[in-house]
């Protein structure tokens, strides 16, 4: 049996941006030893709600990291993130090698990387093995899978691909705590389990939002003209495609066009177009991202959500402070990891990292989970081929609740 550990495990946090993901774990009972991300903004806001440990730097192979039980981190997700088009190329990509090499290096007891669902497709999986490779030759066992964050307590429906790993021994996936409903495959994620906090629920207690744009997070701009009337014309649920396409935003209609008429490649195509959204109140919210503030409406009101509320629906506390322009602001909140969700990792974590037995076991990937529903896309099928293949991956698939 491993050593007697004091509560206070060390814990580093790479690209952790405004802190969301060592909230969760500090909650936990771990103690925050440094955290690294090169947006001085988000530092600016990491410091101010979680200390001085933070340093505003770029992360590279080189970089000393203290002493620590815990390696958490989601490297830049933009280059294969479903927002935007996909860039196999991007530079920040490269980061999650850099991610997987550091902790190769220091070798903590354990490792957490959180991620985008466009992870697993990226560079037809290279970015898959860019993070597996070294883990699994330094000896981390791991488990790899897709997840959605309503499914452990958070009020939006925000699919994840989350990797848990130990040095030569085996981590316990967490389990759900919630059922979902409102998105392709939230059922199987939990069943019999308290459902999901809805945007009611998320909100609740806030007072009335103002009219403004200043410092204020909760506070808003007054929609006007063919804003006002998309606005009024959209019923709980519904989004830009419900419109008349005479109200179509120009960018929509650009998008909607491009995806279907050009030729592009689907892997290439993006997400879905930009448009407005109205949320429904008695269902977990969509995905909160950085454009949240502009793209999503309050489900009972003729507004956008407030930079507050947003954070709400992350999980952040009410006295939990951001740093920057509003725009800022709403991009730290949408990079962030819910810190509910982190922390029903990290008490899994840590209860793992207490009763966990010594063994000499090789680096291996335990479990793979690709998807939340029954189909699979012909490319994400080709990579879990790839996958299973590389890794020696032949029993069942665990679900979620296994």
């Amino acid at each position: 049996m491993i050593e007697h550990m004091t509560d206070e495990l060390q814990l580093v946090d790479l690209f952790c941006g405004a802190g969301g993901m060592t909230l969760g774990f500090v909650r936990a009972g771990f103690e925050a030893a440094a955290a690294y991300d090169n947006w001085e903004c988000a530092t600016k806001t990491y410091e101010r709600n979680l200390g001085e440990h933070i340093q505003c730097a770029s992360i590279c192979e080189d970089l000393e990291l203290p002493a620590a039980r815990v390696i958490v981190g989601g490297p830049p997700c933009q280059g294969f993130s479903s927002a935007g088009a996909r860039r196999s190329n991007d530079h920040r990509n490269t980061l999650v090698a850099v991610f997987a090499r550091l902790i190769a290096r220091h070798r903590p007891h354990a490792f957490v990387f959180e991620n985008v669902e466009g992870f697993l497709t990226g560079g037809d999986g290279r970015f898959i093995f860019d993070l597996l490779d070294p883990l699994i030759e330094a000896g981390y066992r791991v488990h790899l899978r897709k997840v959605n964050a309503a499914n452990f307590g958070v009020p939006q429906h925000r699919k994840r691909v989350l990797g848990i790993g130990g040095l030569g021994w085996d981590p316990t996936f967490p389990a759900p705590t919630h059922s979902a409903h409102g998105a392709p495959g939230a059922l199987l994620g939990g069943t019999h389990l308290p459902l999901t906090p809805s945007i009611t629920d998320a909100l609740c207690g806030l007072p009335a939002a103002t009219i403004g744009n200043d410092g204020n997070d909760h506070a808003y701009s007054l929609l006007e003209g063919l804003d006002l009337e998309r606005a009024r014309r959209l019923r709980p649920g519904q989004r830009m495609r419900d419109l008349p396409e005479e109200l179509w935003h120009e960018s929509y209609k650009r998008r909607a066009y491009r995806r279907v008429m050009d030729g592009t490649p689907v892997e290439k195509r993006g997400g879905a177009p930009a448009g407005l959204r109205r949320l429904r109140a008695d269902e977990p919210s969509k995905a909160i991202t950085g454009a949240a503030i502009n793209e999503f409406l309050h489900p009972a009101e003729d507004r956008p959500l407030t930079v507050r509320e947003c954070a709400r629906i992350q999980t952040f506390p009410d006295d939990f402070e951001f740093v920057g322009s509003r725009r800022d602001r709403a991009q730290q909140i949408g990079n962030a990891v819910p810190p509910h969700f982190a922390e029903v990792i990290a008490r899994t974590l840590l209860h793992d990292l207490r009763t966990r037995l010594e063994n000499s076991n090789p680096g291996a990937l335990l479990s793979f989970t690709p998807t939340l529903s029954s189909g699979m896309s012909p490319v994400l099928n080709e990579v879990r081929k790839k996958v299973e293949k590389r890794y020696r991956i032949h029993a069942r698939q665990p679900m979620l609740w296994d």
